[in-house]
């Protein structure tokens, strides 16, 4: 491949910083990272602060409503996981939903056919952990509480911001999801969606935000904002109660990881789908996927059937390990034994066994900080897809997330409804360990996208030995529901050819369907970051 072919329009380059580097979707996030770097906060306290000011300036794929997860690599060399993500309500039984959602749609609850988990709705609407994730985060390693991590998020909700363009366009989401007043009144402005460069506020939120800042993380959780959760999940049909919400703890689970090519790489344990990224990497290195050629329809095909192979068992069998056990789908041994199922050809009779459809392309916000001391944080946030359950909370301005769209109200699923269970969860931050010196903080947002992404950034870095914004521009492919293996408009027209004969049912879709990655990395004390091009993001240092 000639490295000097520029196959998008960004020209940028890898970014260094002195005393840290942050990475993610939105300028105005990334600059409140900095801000608190550099007033004496580290990488935990960055990481807090970008993700609130992403829930004001790209509330189309965040917020407060919805769940957060670390993991990260700290200054005395601690390698740990945060997970802050809700279960079910306490009275969301298969029974209660299903006669709640035939109520709505006037068919027989006891056909099975009849009645399926929505994509959205207040039957949707889990557990949200964001404010107890932050809390928690800043608490067990940040310098700063939250009445300061807050402040950049407070000043743009309460002095606006203008809106950039990708995160413009997924605003018009809203204005067909959105039934309430509270959701409209808090998200459109005179009943649309913001064009790009309009400058906004959101005060509502703001307001919720200032509260957050006095009083901590209860606030959300106990009290005004609990009973308005509440309140706007049962008056929609939901089974939400303050219970419900003041139950809630955040976890410190054990990352799960798998050594590739010699580097190590760390994911999320179940319930969410870092297994899948493991999987499939494992899978790859036995077929030995990242040895060929990268202009090659070789390595793409190889990756991608490890990929199928690995969606196969992680919808199958990843679900919240509370309630059923789930196999050792990142061992040596699953690998060596699921490879066998890959060949020269596509495999058209792995079936994708998706928990739900409406994964395929949820929206997400993750970033990525790194800083002098050694901390490393990878941190990524979401209330699944775009503005959630299309409910807002009263007037706090809070969107609440359909991530219950993803239990099945099939008895004998293993992702079956359950008074709760946490869903099965999308969400996958990631962390790579190149040497003893050189970690990398790492993560590509999107729905299924997100263990796809992971695999081909981590080879990119690892196999082809890419600098860190290359690593990112390059076109990537994804592996579909429907079994279609999709390009960029980017990847070069001989492969997409050359992989139809392999089998493959080959389409192209448009960049903005392919993830949003971000990187930062401390290498022998060396500061750097990367950003995705398909965003409107940036890296930066100091």
């Amino acid at each position: 491949m000639d490295p000097d072919v520029d196959r998008f329009g960004s020209r940028r380059s890898t970014v260094y910083g002195q005393r840290g580097v942050v990475a993610t979707s939105q300028p105005l996030a990334s600059e409140a990272g900095i801000e608190v770097l550099r007033d004496g906060g580290n990488a935990f306290d960055a990481a807090v602060a970008t993700a609130a000011a992403l829930n004001v300036v790209e509330p189309t794929s965040t917020g407060l409503g919805g769940d957060v997860f670390a993991l990260y690599r700290t200054a005395d060399g601690e390698v740990g996981a945060m997970r802050a993500c809700g279960g079910a309500p306490a009275d969301a039984t298969i029974e209660n939903v299903r006669a709640s959602l035939a109520a709505d749609d006037d068919v027989d609850e006891d056909d099975p056919s009849a009645v399926e988990m929505p994509t959205t709705g207040a039957q949707t609407v889990t557990v949200p952990g964001t404010a107890r994730g932050w809390e928690a985060t800043a608490e067990r390693f940040g310098e700063f509480g939250l009445d300061r991590l807050l402040r950049p998020a407070i000043r743009y909700a309460t002095e606006g911001y203008p809106v950039s363009e990708v995160i413009a366009d997924a605003w018009t989401q809203g204005e067909g999801l959105f039934e309430s007043d509270h959701a409209r009144e808090a998200y459109l402005f005179d009943g649309e969606s913001p064009a790009v460069g309009q400058r906004v506020t959101l005060p509502r939120l703001g307001e919720s935000m200032e509260l957050i800042a006095e009083e901590g993380a209860d606030a959300v959780y106990e009290g005004e904002i609990a009973e308005a959760i509440a309140a706007e999940v049962q008056a929609a049909g939901g089974f939400m109660t303050a219970e419900d919400l003041s139950d809630f703890e955040v976890e410190w689970p054990e990352p799960v990881s798998t050594t590739y090519n010699g580097a190590e790489v760390y994911e999320l344990p179940p319930n969410n789908q870092g297994l899948v990224a493991l999987e499939a990497l494992n899978v790859a290195a036995e077929v030995g996927a990242g040895e060929y050629d990268y202009d090659s329809p070789e390595r793409v095909h190889y990756f991608a059937e490890a990929l199928k192979v690995a969606f196969h068992d992680g919808h199958r069998y990843i679900t919240d390990p509370a309630y059923e056990e789930v196999p050792p789908l990142a061992s040596a041994a699953w690998a060596k034994r699921r490879a066998a199922e890959v060949g020269e050809t596509a495999n058209r009779g792995v079936s994708f066994g998706v928990p739900d459809a409406n994964a395929e392309d949820a929206d997400t916000v993750l970033l990525t900080v790194a800083d002098d001391e050694g901390n490393v944080v990878s941190y990524i946030n979401s209330r699944f897809a775009g503005f959630g359950s299309g409910l807002v909370a009263g007037e706090t301005g809070i969107a609440l997330q359909n991530r219950g769209s993803s239990f099945s109200l099939d008895p004998k699923h293993p992702n079956r409804l359950e008074p709760g269970k946490r869903p099965f969860h999308t969400l996958i931050p990631g962390l790579v360990r190149f040497d003893e010196d050189d970690w990398a903080a790492f993560g590509v947002m999107g729905g299924y996208m997100q263990p796809q992404g992971h695999v081909q950034v981590i080879s990119n870095l690892v196999d082809y030995e890419m600098p860190l914004q290359r690593a990112l521009d390059e076109p990537r492919w994804r592996y579909r529901e429907s079994g279609e293996l999709a390009l960029e408009p980017q990847a070069d027209g001989a492969i997409a050819a050359k992989l139809a004969r392999k089998g493959h049912d080959v389409l192209t879709l448009p960049p903005t369907m392919f993830g949003g990655a971000q990187i930062a990395r401390s290498r022998d004390g060396v500061l750097s970051a990367a950003t995705e091009p398909r965003k409107d993001g940036n890296a930066q240092g100091y």
